[in-house]
């Protein structure tokens, strides 16, 4: 059979391979062709130092990711933008197949820390060192002589960038839009016109919130924006009204046929079915044919006008609610609590279950696993992978929410924080805390916090829902030897293990 592209890039790969007719995520094999020629334009360049900035570097990785830019058209005119001639990605995918794994880990991983500065350096901060990591990255990955011994340490160093690129992230948003704190947000979709904004960029949020104030639109969250609602800046808004939805892979079903605007800023855009497409705009790397593009400009009047010419709903759908804002400051802000309760016996364990989710069957694992839990034990989640139990009541302890959503999957760098602090208060290392990390992938925003993990230490981590299929069996024990990290397997069995039963 022929092979018309070759790309392992995401969790739901085909077969748990590699996609090599079209991509599972939607991407056709020439749009995965133009993503690797974009990727070989960016290696060339940093190989032959050619004048780039920062803004066009972290642009151009970032529509590589998974579910973000589908447009073929937009991928050329980045391409024509690099304006160099492309290393071949066919010499990573022909290498021997731990040359291969590491190219691949790295790569994968760097696109990950280039979507975090991405948001950073739209929101102002200083990214030239992280893009300084990430060009010696590329030019590693067209580096022919590289094995084992080069690109190991690169492939570690990636954890410690992505590192600093979340803590510089953290304090972009919270510098930007106030410290989060813990909220209800509602389920509820009230009448009238609205629109829905996914993805995960915080700056386009408050630019729609400030063009559509006073023009009677309301605008609902959807997917990895819901953690918006905990931030001052953002929840001020009388008209940024609750939550629409679930996680971004079941935007096809939650979409069809709702009467309101879709306004996606980063990665987890889905092809629209025909019942919704016409009401779809992107923004940003964004990008699908098709489509109206909101360019540089961010003039979202066009949204706005399609929200009110659809009108809305007539009358008010769904119902609940959501809990969202226990990131770092809140958490730590009673920490004596926490200590206390763990210490008295309380509090028995944590668990932070959380990631990126996806449609592959094996993802009721998560469900599964915190349905399960202990009543003296505390769930953290982040990432859009806490939808998958984050409508559940199990109670509180030690006067907190048994589940506590963090946030988007960039405040994994909270979770590390709160896990540092009580580690510090109780010391010990982070490893010697009754903590256990469960997280799901999906993505390459998943790969580079892994690494971040890994570069921190922390140890015998639980993924799921399947290993990555571009992990070798070598590479794979590394792993397994130096940080215990092992696959998911069942509920019972792993919560067993955890806790000694």
């Amino acid at each position: 059979m022929e092979t018309k592209m070759f790309c392992m890039q995401c969790e739901q790969t085909a077969g748990g391979k590699a996609c090599t007719n079209a991509g599972v995520c939607g991407k056709s094999a020439n749009t995965a062709r133009l993503q690797d020629e974009l990727t070989g334009a960016l290696i060339t360049a940093v190989r032959n130092g050619a004048v780039m900035s920062d803004k066009r570097l972290l642009e151009a990785l970032f529509a590589t990711l998974t579910n973000v830019n589908f447009d073929d058209a937009a991928l050329e005119k980045l391409i024509a933008d690099v304006g160099q001639p492309g290393y071949d990605m066919a010499q990573v995918s022909d290498a021997d197949e731990d040359t291969r794994s590491l190219k691949t880990l790295l790569l994968l991983g760097v696109r990950g820390v280039a979507a975090y500065a991405y948001h950073s350096l739209v929101l102002g901060r200083d990214v030239a060192e992280i893009c300084e990591y990430i060009r010696k990255a590329l030019s590693a990955i067209g580096e022919d002589g590289y094995g084992l011994n080069e690109l190991l340490p690169l492939v570690m160093e990636c954890g410690k960038v992505n590192f600093t690129a979340l803590e510089l992230l953290d304090q972009a948003n919270t510098e930007t839009f106030g410290q989060p704190a813990p909220v209800t947000v509602s389920r509820t979709i009230e009448p009238g016109p609205f629109i829905v904004i996914s993805g995960h960029d915080l700056h386009d949020l408050k630019l729609l919130l400030e063009q559509t104030e006073g023009k009677g639109v309301s605008v609902y969250t959807h997917g990895e924006m819901l953690p918006a609602h905990a931030y001052p800046e953002l929840k001020k808004y009388a008209h940024l009204k609750g939550n629409l939805g679930t996680a971004w892979q079941n935007q096809q079903r939650e979409f069809d046929g709702v009467p309101a605007a879709f306004l996606f800023t980063t990665n987890c855009l889905m092809p629209p079915k025909a019942g919704y497409a016409d009401r779809v705009f992107t923004t940003a790397t964004v990008g699908y044919p098709g489509l109206v593009h909101i360019g540089e400009n961010k003039d979202f009047s066009q949204v706005i006008a399609k929200a009110i010419e659809l009108g809305g709903f007539r009358e008010s759908q769904g119902g609940g609610t959501f809990t969202t804002g226990f990131g770092h400051n809140a958490v730590l802000s009673v920490a004596d609590t926490v200590i206390g309760a763990v210490k008295s016996g309380v509090i028995r364990h944590f668990f932070l279950v959380g990631g990126c989710d996806g449609a592959k069957p094996g993802r009721n694992y998560y469900t599964d696993f915190v349905k399960q839990t202990p009543n003296d034990t505390v769930i953290l989640t982040l990432a859009c992978g806490k939808f998958r139990f984050n409508d559940l009541d199990l109670g509180s302890i030690g006067g907190l929410p048994r589940v506590l959503d963090m946030g988007q999957c960039n405040d994994a760098y909270s979770a590390v924080k709160v896990a540092l602090a009580l580690a510090d208060a109780f010391g010990c290392g982070v490893n010697d805390l009754p903590l256990t990390l469960v997280l799901s992938w999906y993505e390459q925003k998943a790969v580079s916090i892994l690494l971040s993990l890994l570069y921190l230490g922390i140890k015998n981590i639980l993924l799921g829902p399947s290993l990555p299929a571009f992990v070798s069996p070598n590479v794979l024990n590394y792993l397994v030897e130096n940080f215990g990290i092992a696959p998911v397997s069942t509920p019972v069995q792993d919560l067993a293990r955890i806790l000694g039963k």
